[in-house]
């Protein structure tokens, strides 16, 4: 993938950087791997708002995404590399021997043509293969690891994201992610070799009020300029400071940089080392 930039015929195309998809080999996706995708427009059930600022964009399907990769043993086909419009990275549509075919998400430089495994027991260092952590070299990114056995995979999916494994220590693997958050996962877990693709991602740049509508997302007002009856911030003549001793939200709670997590959170004791913090 590259990033591309367009002639400034408007203000919002002078900053905006785009996507030039030259990675992607087949443009329209497999249609027994899509289902429809429901739109709520961010309110629940009573018709209530509960996540603001969602709303219109552009029609897409949800890919059926294999993060399992539990056809052990069967050798697979890249069949194509494709544009996903709900994640940052690319997916892989593989054809496996016995006829079947998945989505995965890629990891960086795998081509058509390549062919890839998934196996419960050792086998080739090779990106895109999958097998349990407990087999995986010191120093060796993978992605798309699970944190129990066989759910699937649950961390590093995200364009460019890899986590480093630092090593295995009885039951346990030792890991590096994302974050700098270093943890404890099962040894058993499975995961794919490889960093997961399209790490520009990162530099793309809307530039523009219409773009970010494109994906589904309705304009903000700061708090600052609404009134004192709308939200915490508000209220004052002119531009004012927050005013208060910590920022907050619509509703009065905490906000910006607010730590979420339970402190008494059961898988709280794998971590260890927590993400933000240097270590000695």
């Amino acid at each position: 993938m590259g990033i591309k930039h367009v002639k400034p015929t408007t203000a919002g195309r002078r900053q905006a950087k785009f996507d030039d998809f030259s990675d992607i080999t087949k443009t329209i996706p497999e249609k027994r791997l899509v289902i429809a995708k429901k739109r709520s427009g961010g309110r629940n059930a009573q018709g209530k708002i509960t996540v603001r600022h969602r709303g219109g964009g552009a029609k897409r399907g949800i890919r059926v995404v294999d993060y399992i990769r539990d056809k052990f043993d069967i050798p697979a086909r890249v069949a194509a590399i494709e544009y996903d419009p709900n994640r940052g990275a690319r997916l892989a549509l593989l054809n496996y021997k016995d006829g079947e075919k998945r989505y995965i998400v890629s990891p960086i430089d795998l081509k058509v043509g390549d062919e890839i495994l998934s196996s419960n027991k050792k086998i080739e260092i090779k990106k895109g293969n999958a097998m349990p952590v407990e087999y995986i070299p010191a120093g060796v990114p993978i992605y798309n690891l699970e944190m129990i056995p066989g759910r699937g995979g649950r961390i590093a999916r995200g364009a460019g994201n890899s986590v480093s494994v630092m090593g295995v220590e009885k039951e346990f693997a030792q890991v590096k992610l994302p974050s700098g958050e270093i943890r404890l996962i099962n040894k058993n877990c499975l995961c794919t070799v490889g960093q997961a693709s399209n790490p520009d991602k990162r530099h793309i740049k809307l530039g523009s009020a219409g773009r970010k509508r494109h994906l589904g997302i309705r304009p903000t007002v700061r708090g600052t300029v609404m009134n004192p009856v709308d939200h915490p911030h508000g209220g004052g003549e002119g531009n004012q400071s927050i005013g208060l001793k910590h920022p907050k939200t619509p509703w009065g709670k905490p906000a910006l940089g607010v730590k979420t997590r339970r402190k008494k959170k059961a898988s709280g004791k794998f971590i260890i080392a927590r993400r933000g913090k240097k270590r000695k």
